[in-house]
């Protein structure tokens, strides 16, 4: 459940929205936790960062195995926490849960910084690990609650808000990551990212005293509901055909109210929850939930590799090969380099190199300190390379910026901005459609079968980067409104498909087998990229086999749902809830909020207002 999350599960705020505040306090919390979402520290920022880590980190053959690990790493707790935090967020209530959940987050980023700052793999993938055994868990919680303060009305919608909230935060990350890693280092973008974590903590505390205060309102509600319902019938009773009393039902007719008022929508249920109790979950349920690892594995992973994808097929192609320098073993532009260096072609004219290729490099440098009075600002003493290649090039580096491949420096950092702007349009088009495409799922239902058209369009998408050399930009709205279409149907789904008494326990299992692909797509990823030399086309042939997989799931679900009474493609229904109301002592008014029903006043139904 990496996208309610992982990023990572930043949309706290939208619990503070189901608690019905007042607009005007959603608008200042939900500023506050945008600020703590700029970076997405907690799960996207290496994606944005791609080439710049490549760059900083110690040149090795290795390095795409040793960037994919961090997903993996990040993942790994996550394929069991989930079971027990989902199982935990139930039998101990998701408030509860979510500060220690937000503080272990917290921690995790600041791991990684560190890492990243002393250049230690090792460093930063504990950092990963301790970052992933709060994360998903954060987001099992995030949804339970979602899912039970919407219970029956608007969990898609709300969903979606949340979710859009998230992928805001991933459209910033994209965006000024790489701008802040080219202009002030990579350090200064891990550790902006760490420290806004803390944010999230705060938000979490002040979720809990939130929660807390509307549901001391709501049980207060349903007392005072309760007796005067049963005042209410044992008046009909003694006003009978005969005017005689009926006293001796009182008892049960108070029990009845008891029982009304414990609709589905509504239930407090007392029995003790055990994670196995996943053996009573049905079919319908892990349909759901291979349809989730399948169809994730073609989104997420994506965006991991997303920048160098791009940067490999649209921005930062490869040097033309019939391309030279006039003096190979000389730098190409900077301080260190008398007159100019031109790349030529093989009949001695000018190469011609295209705005989305790479500069010539030289094939072998030799400098040291020596050669210069600014060598103060080169990291290393001494650049001696018999044969120069793009990996061995970094460009935090002063030597390599300014002193001896300005140019192919310059280029590399516009390209990897751009890449960044063009792989934040998925996420630009899921935040903004995210909660009306809820609205409407609550409206139309469609589920499942939203579910194969958005696993289709995934297909096409990634087919189209495999095989064509157009302009990214259709493909990655594709992506977009895939992702926002599946995203949409998927997480609300979940609670249709058990009972209320597991909602947490589920979202707990789906988020742990998600991320089992989400361990194992990565490295397969990095094999894929070690065994070719490139991402086209072979990674992208991956992704569209995920995608078949996801319209196989899909369709197969349908044809159960259909046996199970359409419970995933039907539209949601105000109907149950509609008692439920009176009974809580609330009402929704016009505006979509939630107004106390009292005979003496009419005012906000807040947590907050006292």
């Amino acid at each position: 459940m990496v996208d309610i999350g992982f990023n990572m599960c930043c949309n706290d705020w939208i619990v503070l929205c189901v608690s019905n505040i007042k607009r005007y306090e959603i608008l200042c919390i939900s500023y506050t936790q945008f600020l703590a979402m700029q970076y997405k520290h907690r799960y996207d920022i290496p994606s944005a960062l791609h080439q710049q880590l490549q760059d900083y980190m110690p040149p090795s053959s290795s390095y795409e195995t040793n960037f994919n690990l961090l997903y993996t790493i990040y993942s790994i707790p996550n394929v069991i926490l989930p079971l027990f935090g989902g199982n935990i967020v139930d039998r101990f209530g998701a408030p509860r849960c979510l500060t220690l959940f937000a503080i272990l987050v917290f921690m995790g980023a600041i791991f990684l910084s560190i890492g990243v700052s002393n250049q230690s793999w090792h460093v930063m993938y504990l950092g990963r690990f301790v970052f992933g055994l709060g994360a998903e868990s954060l987001c099992v919680a995030q949804s339970t609650i979602v899912s039970d303060w919407f219970e029956g009305r608007e969990v898609a919608f709300a969903m979606g808000i949340g979710l859009s909230i998230s992928r805001l935060g991933s459209i910033f990350n994209n965006m000024i990551s790489p701008k802040v890693a080219n202009e002030n280092g990579i350090t200064s973008a891990f550790r902006i990212g760490g420290l806004l974590t803390f944010v999230s903590v705060a938000m979490a505390m002040l979720i809990v005293v939130v929660d807390r205060r509307g549901e001391r309102k709501l049980k207060k509600g349903r007392v005072m509901q309760s007796l005067t319902l049963a005042l209410l019938e044992h008046t009909d009773t003694n006003v009978g055909e005969e005017g005689e009393g009926n006293r001796e039902n009182e008892g049960d007719v108070f029990a009845e109210n008891n029982e009304q008022s414990t609709k589905p929508c509504t239930a407090v249920v007392e029995s003790e929850v055990h994670i196995t109790d996943i053996r009573k979950f049905g079919p319908l349920f892990w349909l759901l939930t291979i349809s989730c690892f399948v169809v994730y594995g073609c989104v997420l992973p994506f965006n991991n590799v997303a920048s160098g994808i791009l940067l490999e097929r649209n921005f930062f192609m490869s040097s033309p090969t019939d391309c030279h320098l006039t003096y190979p073993n000389q730098c190409t532009e900077g301080y260190l380099q008398n007159g100019t260096n031109s790349a030529l072609d093989s009949s001695g004219e000018i190469c011609s190199v295209a705005p989305t290729q790479a500069p010539v490099l030289p094939t072998a440098i030799n400098h040291s300190s020596s050669d210069s009075k600014r060598s103060s600002e080169w990291e290393e003493s001494t650049y001696t390379y018999i044969s120069l290649t793009s990996k061995d090039v970094d460009c935090g580096d002063s030597f390599w910026m300014e002193a001896c491949t300005s140019n192919y420096c310059t280029k590399q950092n516009e390209a990897t901005e751009q890449a960044g702007k063009v792989m934040s349009i998925p996420y630009l088009i899921s935040a903004l459609s995210s909660p009306p495409l809820g609205h409407l799922v609550d409206r139309i239902g469609k589920r499942a079968q939203i579910a194969v058209v958005s696993s289709s369009l995934l297909f096409v998408v990634h087919l189209t980067l495999a095989t064509s050399a157009s302009s990214p930009i259709g493909p990655m709205v594709g992506q977009g409104v895939a992702y926002s279409l599946y995203a949409a149907v998927l997480w609300p789904s979940v609670p249709l498909t058990v009972p209320k008494l597991y909602t947490g326990t589920a979202f707990g299992v789906i988020t742990s087998i998600q991320n089992i692909g989400l361990a194992l797509f990565p490295l397969m990823i990095a094999g894929i990229y070690n065994a070719s030399g490139s991402y086209i086309p072979n990674v992208e042939f991956f992704f569209m086999g995920c995608a078949v997989a996801g319209v196989i799931v899909g369709i197969y679900m349908n044809v159960l749902d259909r046996r199970y009474g359409n419970k995933l493609n039907r539209a949601s229904s105000d109907e149950d809830c509609d008692e439920d109301e009176i009974l809580f002592g609330v009402r929704e008014d016009g505006n979509g909020d939630f107004a106390h029903v009292d005979d003496d006043d009419d005012e906000y139904f807040s947590p907050l207002m006292t």
